[in-house]
């Protein structure tokens, strides 16, 4: 609010100018980042505020947006409430998570025939705040489906240089690992490894239902049955099952079946379990450990990622994929577990607009 006072002109009228808006937080995709490490220690982003409308009509000056650049394949949740927020799923996509507040109205604008003189201002709407968890879903041409113990991780050692945990015991792996795999003629393509599933895992069981999540958005899925299984064609329908119940979009992806652990077999028995498995996917037996059947894999693997049904876009679409929100109760003990600090205030759904009629009045009494 300002009058306009200069000599011989007494009587300048309002002149007070409009404040900037504030900048917004906005989330963009970047091939370049992997992992999320980079926003580790940059808990707090904040993008700048308007300015404020100076006199003469002077316009206050607009906020700067700030970037907060992730990989493709990032989730975003509320973290007061684990409500799901936005996906971020390719290169380049700009998703809106904060927006800027506008600016107030300078006096001038309110000047009319019967109110030249206006002292009063219009302020600027409130700054926006929100505490989010970004979880990355990885993005891979080919995920690892199969129990503990399966040979995933043996697999993915011997087909690429990863080096992931490799024991004779459940639950090896506790944490998703990729691993490039060559092909002919310099070509690669990526594989995805990730802690065993359990029958129940879509309901929590074992540690299925926490990396179920990482699956939806690989291309290909190998399932993975080891040969010396009493029933191969059983533990194949329970894999599938929990698939099934997890995200039902999944089982249109393409599928192969690797029986694993092939030296522990002859060539009669191995012609004899053909004729119990499945006819609806491509099988191929393999041993990591000999290196039996793994360039044939390899090329299965290839052939199906390339078909034309077969498309790493098609397994990216938001419609395939399905958000659950967090389950909060579990996130404390979460942070416990990675030795973060718990300095979140958990709220429920019913609270929220009384929660934010709060804030609205200590902004404004703080004015």
């Amino acid at each position: 609010m300002h009058l306009r006072h200069v000599k011989y002109n007494p009587n300048g009228g309002p002149d007070g100018g409009d404040g900037g808006k504030g900048g917004s937080i906005i989330l963009r995709g970047n091939h370049n980042f992997w992992t999320l490490l980079h926003l580790k220690y940059e808990r707090h982003i904040f993008a700048e505020h308007g300015g404020n409308g100076g006199k003469d009509k002077c316009h206050g000056t607009d906020g700067k947006d700030v970037y907060i650049d992730v990989p493709p394949g990032t989730v975003v949740y509320n973290a007061e409430t684990g409500k799901f927020v936005c996906d971020v799923a390719y290169d380049g996509q700009e998703v809106l998570l904060l927006k800027g507040g506008r600016g107030g109205l300078g006096n001038f604008q309110f000047r009319t025939a019967t109110n030249q003189a206006p002292r009063y201002a219009q302020p600027g709407e409130p700054m926006q705040e929100m505490t989010v968890i970004l979880e990355l879903k990885l993005l891979a041409d080919v995920g690892l489906v199969g129990f503990p113990n399966a040979g995933k991780s043996t697999l993915v050692s011997a087909l690429s240089n990863a080096k992931p945990k490799i024991a004779n015991y459940p639950f090896t792996t506790m944490e998703p690992s990729l691993g490039i795999v060559g092909y002919r003629e310099g070509k690669s393509f990526v594989m995805a490894d990730i802690p065993g599933i359990i029958e129940g895992a879509s309901e929590g069981r074992g540690l299925g239902l926490r990396f179920l999540r990482h699956i939806e958005r690989n291309s290909l899925l190998l399932f993975m049955v080891p040969g010396d299984t009493d029933d191969i064609k059983h533990e194949y329908e329970v894999l599938l099952g929990e698939l099934r119940q997890f995200n039902p979009e999944m089982l249109t992806k393409h599928r192969v079946l690797a029986i694993t652990k092939c030296d522990l077999l002859d060539e009669e028995l191995i012609e004899m379990l053909r004729e119990t498995l499945p006819n609806d996917l491509p099988v191929v037996f393999i041993s990591a450990v000999t290196g039996f059947g793994l360039e044939e894999l390899k090329d299965v693997l290839w052939r199906e990622l390339n078909a034309e049904s077969n498309k790493l876009q098609a397994a990216m679409a938001e419609d395939t994929l399905v958000h659950r929100d967090k389950d909060m109760t579990l996130f404390a003990q979460e942070l416990v577990d990675q030795g973060e600090d718990d300095d979140i205030e958990y709220i429920d759904d019913d609270d929220i607009e009384d929660v934010d009629d709060l804030d609205d009045f200590e902004y404004e009494e703080d004015e």
